[in-house]
């Protein structure tokens, strides 16, 4: 019996079931013949949710998803909190009610399979343990079940992370690779074969950028890989904000996003020492610009500044005149999220990995009507 009065929610139902009905169904499917056989012999998180999304069943491998430590008595829990999703305790009606869950896989193929329709999709689940945060990709397959007279859903969820990876790397890593070994091939041949022609550009110049490039983009993912396992090593060096933000945006002006785009440092950027490392800063103040820079039309203006606040917290931050559509917004800071289509991603996932568990700041963004967007990151006084 679900609770008399509703409980508010922004997307999926908020009421639950019955304590005391949640424990017979669990009774009656756990003696139902093969069920646990079948069910333990798939590699596959198994779960089968009432019509309140409540578990009532769950195989083993279950085990292979869930945080460490697990949450305790996962019957009567719904898939996001079984999974400690950030966003499942945001309402007090729990997985599935939150305005971020309208852009959940998970929720929505639950929803459609309750509907009668059999359906596979994809879902995003970031999580938080020892106050580390964990991103999940996760292949969701939702189909009903009746039995014993109710209706039930089959609930399978597959760890796809490195197929998402792989993809991500295919598509954004490889590609910008080949476009600057493009550019050094290009270069090289007209040094060869057109002489004359290269003599009337600054090819020198040209090829240095170019390599510098390709460097700094192996740099990058094995920074971001490194990262992801715990296994990055900072190195601590003390940098003047505005001259770094000066010497950053001089470089960004040169990239072939700012083509056609204004890229300024505010005048009332602060300038204090900041003990920090340079090239990890570098890179998420970095993306901040590019994303700005991408976001943005020809002849628009990105500005950059840093400012102390009253608590000496030190904020980078970077205002494009954009605004990004608030479904974007639900799942900005996802791995393998992108604004650029499937395959892509990583970018904003990055810029919280390493702006928070490395650089121990906070990373966030505003975007509205009348005010563009604008990404920050906020660092801890110095000591």
């Amino acid at each position: 019996m679900s609770n008399a009065t509703p409980l508010p929610t922004a997307f999926a139902p908020a009421d639950r079931a019955a304590p005391a009905e949640v424990q017979r169904q669990a009774e009656a499917l756990a003696q139902a013949g093969a069920l646990a056989a079948l069910s333990n012999a798939v590699p596959a998180a198994v779960l089968i949710l009432n019509a309140e999304r409540q578990i009532v069943y769950y195989n083993a491998a279950l085990a292979g998803f869930a945080p460490d430590p697990a949450p305790p008595g996962l019957v009567s829990l719904r898939p996001g909190e079984a999974l400690a999703c950030i966003h499942a305790a945001e309402n007090a009606g729990g997985c599935g009610t939150s305005e971020f869950c309208r852009e959940c896989g998970a929720v929505r193929a639950i929803l459609t399979a309750q509907a009668g329709r059999p359906t596979v999709s994809e879902c995003r689940i970031t999580r938080r343990t020892h106050g580390v945060e964990e991103a999940l990709d996760l292949r969701v397959q939702a189909t009903p079940f009746d039995f014993a007279g109710e209706t039930f859903t089959i609930f399978a969820v597959s760890d796809i992370g490195h197929e998402k990876r792989r993809q991500a790397l295919e598509r954004t890593f490889f590609h910008d690779l080949n476009n600057t070994a493009g550019i050094i091939s290009s270069l090289a041949y007209l040094i060869d074969q057109a002489p004359q022609a290269a003599a009337e550009l600054p090819v020198p110049q040209m090829l240095a950028q170019a390599s510098d490039r390709l460097r700094d983009e192996i740099r990058a993912q094995r920074q971001l890989l490194t990262a992801e396992t715990g296994e990055l090593q900072l190195a601590l060096e003390t940098v003047d904000t505005r001259a770094f933000l000066e010497a950053l945006a001089a470089l960004y002006r040169q990239h072939e996003v700012a083509q056609d785009r204004r890229l300024v440092v505010t005048p009332v950027c602060a300038s204090a020492p900041l003990v920090t490392d340079g090239s990890l800063l570098g890179r998420v103040v970095g993306n901040m610009l590019k994303n700005a820079l991408e976001a943005s039309q020809p002849g628009e203006t990105v500005t950059t500044g840093c400012e102390r606040l009253a608590d000496g917290w030190l904020r980078f931050w970077v205002h494009n005149p954009a605004v990004m559509p608030r479904a974007v917004q639900l799942q900005l800071f996802q791995r393998s999220f992108s604004t650029k289509g499937a395959g892509r991603g990583l970018g904003t996932y990055s810029l919280k990995l390493l702006g928070e568990r490395y650089l121990s700041g906070r990373v966030a963004f505003t975007s509205a009507e009348g005010q563009g967007t604008i990404f920050s990151l906020t660092l801890p006084p110095q000591p």
